[in-house]
């Protein structure tokens, strides 16, 4: 599978969470290494947004918010060759940290080669429409990207 979209801005939350120990370990089994803490937003649309629902799906996150049609095109698109990655949540402090689902994959943009990273897909989230990029380095800057610039994301 590959996805395509473009790169935007998101709330700066994201580094509370992946600085996280607990996450950081199982990041490791995903990547090879840690995580950069915070990830890289990538905004989907069109046949793009119907395969990332496949992906949301696959990992058990409701779709409600997709229209009847999206989301029965993206029931029919066939991801079982596509492993899914748990990653488990935790309580810290009386402070819960969801679970997670992630997909390996490499990300590239016309002018650079490809890197290995994951799709992060949060058991709570409220991105429809953005997928969630997590890499051993700061994507932003390693592939010089800015908001609006496209990337493609393959599923390894």
């Amino acid at each position: 599978m590959e996805l395509h979209g473009e790169v935007s801005s998101g709330l700066g939350r994201a580094h509370v969470f992946m600085a996280q120990n607990h996450y950081q370990d199982q990041f490791r089994g995903i990547l090879g290494g840690t995580a950069w803490p915070g990830t890289l937003n990538i905004k989907v649309s069109d046949e793009d947004l119907t395969q990332y629902l496949a992906l949301r799906q696959k990992a058990g996150i409701d779709t409600l918010d997709a229209t009847d049609e999206r989301r029965n095109k993206a029931q029919e698109i066939d991801t079982s060759n596509i492993e899914a990655l748990r990653i488990r949540g935790f309580l810290r402090e009386g402070r819960s940290f969801g679970g997670a689902t992630a997909f390996k994959a490499q990300i590239r943009t016309e002018d650079m080669d490809h890197i290995e990273c994951a799709i992060l897909i949060p058991d709570l989230t409220r991105h429809v429409e953005v997928i969630e990029v997590i890499a051993e380095v700061f994507l932003r800057e390693t592939l010089d990207l800015t908001d609006g610039n496209r990337v493609s994301l393959n599923l390894v």
